[in-house]
């Protein structure tokens, strides 16, 4: 658990796994183990016990929470949002960047993953928070 400014914010690093199991809990709702384990995508499967630890280590993360306890498991739902949860994987990819967004930018315009459409988004949004501030 992080504090900032006086708020306790949830520890939103995810590995791989993990997002794939919160990515099935933002879709599904409220689900069992054996519930996320058959949403699970694609062939290779974790096992139940890997996706039961995983999720127990989400739960100390404060990333999932039990909601219920239906005979002898449990029913878990995500605590935080895909917006917290991207916002953190990006904070922490642009940390690598001593914060700087321009070698990203750079990348995503070079590799045609950053469109014309995309700049224009980010540019009004720019434009937003410039007018917020001089309020």
């Amino acid at each position: 658990m992080t504090v900032v400014g006086g708020w306790a914010l949830a520890d939103t690093k995810l590995s791989k796994l993990e997002f794939q199991i919160m990515e099935i809990l933002w879709a599904g709702g409220e689900l069992s183990i054996r519930e996320i384990q058959e949403n699970f995508p694609g062939k290779r499967v974790p096992a139940y016990t890997t996706i039961q630890t995983t999720v127990y280590r989400m739960e100390a993360k404060d990333v999932v929470k039990r909601v219920r306890k239906l005979g002898n498991f449990h029913i878990f739902a995500a605590s935080i949002t895909r917006e917290e949860a991207q916002r953190s994987i990006i904070d922490d990819l642009l940390s690598y960047f001593g914060g700087r967004g321009q070698p990203l930018m750079v990348h995503l315009v070079e590799t045609g993953k950053l469109s014309l459409e995309d700049v224009k988004e980010a540019e009004k949004t720019l434009k937003k928070l410039s007018a917020k501030e001089k309020r």
